[in-house]
């Protein structure tokens, strides 16, 4: 029984020294060589006789160099043959297109799924994986249209004419900011303030007519006709002319002013004027909605006027000639329609309180107003 043991152990000896060759040369190692690692493959194979080989460098920290992987198969990655890599390792090695931390890492016909060899052309001659890099490239509005415009090309059928931007249409509105009926222990009387323009974005023509009536009879009035055109995102400046009329005789001015938006949304007008007989004047007018709710609506309106020199007929001194303070509440039913009650103050003041106290009026006067204002 112990013999028949010896006699299998024996044969199994003499095979494993029979097939061990072939094994070895199966599995051939030689085109994987790092550096400070030699493989019994390669120490066996070579000669005694035959010089060794000189080695490479030892790489840098964070280099691969020196590491030849020809033949190699990874996971996912597509290797060559045991023949093919004999023959790939006795090829002198090409130059290198990879980063500089992988100099020297040969791995011939080592291919990664879905990604080429850095030396591949693609079809458009360009190397892989750049061939959209055109797309990146900024293209001019000639490229983007294809040379069509709005008056060309086959989406506008001939005789039809090209459409028409916001900007190129003339709008208009009306905006009556007072029209109101005021009540004082001397009397009472309606006023108006008025605006409306015709234009574009950059041009309009205005209207301002402002003006108080009592008894049936226009007691004062302005109305100025003015070309309105925007320099600033908020502000706008206004030439015109003004009419005066009502109490004592007409008066023709030429205007000139800005209106706009100051900062911390106060309404603001100022505007000069210049008349016959070397008379000028200037008004001033600001505003502030302050919003309560969104419905409820506090205004406060001082408005001011001066002129360069004296007007007996119209009852008008040099100077600060008169100003009026208003604090007035509205409720908008929308933004278009809203009532509103308030109370005003208004006075004259050097010459122009003189001519009134010869008149036989009142320099000083505190009014309780309701109206309306709206617009469309």
């Amino acid at each position: 029984m112990r013999l028949q043991y010896v006699n299998k152990a024996l044969a199994l000896a003499i095979a494993g020294l029979a097939i061990a060759p072939v094994w070895a040369q199966g599995m051939d190692m030689s085109g994987m060589n790092m550096p400070g690692m030699e493989t019994p493959a390669a120490s066996a194979s070579t000669p005694a006789d035959h010089p060794t080989s000189p080695t490479k460098a030892p790489p840098k920290s964070g280099d691969m160099g020196g590491m030849n992987m020809s033949g190699m198969n990874m996971q996912g990655m597509e290797g060559t043959s045991s023949h093919a890599s004999k023959s790939a390792s006795t090829l002198s090695p090409k130059p290198s297109t990879v980063p500089h931390d992988m100099k020297g890492m040969d791995m011939p016909g080592m291919q990664m799924q879905g990604m080429g060899t850095a030396t591949q052309p693609t079809t458009n001659g360009k190397m892989q994986g750049m061939q959209d890099a055109t797309l990146s490239q900024p293209r001019s509005a000639d490229a983007y249209s294809d040379g069509y415009t709005l008056t060309t090309g086959p989406s506008i059928p001939p005789g039809v004419k090209p459409p028409r931007l916001a900007d190129q249409e003339n709008f208009g509105s009306v905006l009556v900011d007072r029209l109101e009926r005021a009540y004082t222990r001397d009397g009472n009387w309606t006023a108006y303030d008025v605006q409306a323009w015709f234009g574009r974005d950059f041009n309009r023509l205005m209207i301002k007519a402002e003006g108080d009536a009592s008894q049936g009879r226009l007691q004062d009035a302005r109305t100025e006709l003015l070309w309105d055109h925007a320099i600033a995102a908020f502000w706008d400046t206004q030439v015109g002319v003004r009419h005066d009329n009502g109490s004592g005789p007409d008066r023709n001015w030429l205007a000139f002013g800005v209106q706009g938006l100051a900062p911390y949304w106060f309404d603001v007008e100022a505007t000069g004027y210049l008349g016959n007989e070397g008379r000028s004047a200037l008004r001033l007018a600001t505003s502030y909605d302050l919003l309560i709710t969104q419905r409820v609506v506090l205004q406060p309106r001082i408005e001011a006027n001066l002129y360069g020199k004296d007007d007996p007929a119209r009852q008008i001194g040099s100077g600060l000639s008169d100003a009026t303070a208003a604090l007035r509440l509205r409720y908008e039913f929308t933004r278009q329609f809203a009532p509103y009650v308030g109370v005003e103050w208004s006075g004259k003041f050097g010459r122009s309180a003189d001519f009134a106290r010869i008149a036989g009026e009142k320099t000083r006067q505190t009014a309780v107003v309701a109206g309306l204002r709206f617009w469309f």
